[in-house]
């Protein structure tokens, strides 16, 4: 994986109706991902080992981890302990920042 990375270099992924990804940065130990969503995806709740820390860069998201439930936009972050369920609702297009640790494989 290079050390300098441009984003135009990555492609867009199609993952769900609404939303796209692209993995831009990763090893072992970290992953980064780019998540873009238009306005009424969802992010179906789930759960998975890996520890996330997301920033929402844009737009605006209902959040849910566990049994909390709150509206984030641009600026905000929250973070997911390892196996935790969660999963947003797009309230405005938007545009998530996810950190993973340890990496996905199940992206690559």
């Amino acid at each position: 994986m290079p050390s300098l990375i441009e984003d135009q270099d990555i492609p867009w992924i199609d993952i769900e109706p609404g939303i796209q990804r692209k993995v831009m940065a990763h090893n072992e130990h970290m992953m980064l991902v780019k998540v873009q969503f238009s306005q009424g995806a969802v992010g179906t709740l789930h759960h998975h080992p890996h520890t996330q820390a997301s920033y929402v860069s844009k737009g605006k998201f209902e959040v849910s981890i566990s049994d909390s439930k709150k509206i984030l936009q641009a600026g905000d972050v929250y973070f997911v302990p390892s196996h935790e369920v969660h999963g947003v609702i797009c309230l405005e297009d938007g545009e998530l920042i996810d950190v993973f640790n340890p990496a996905r494989e199940d992206f690559l």
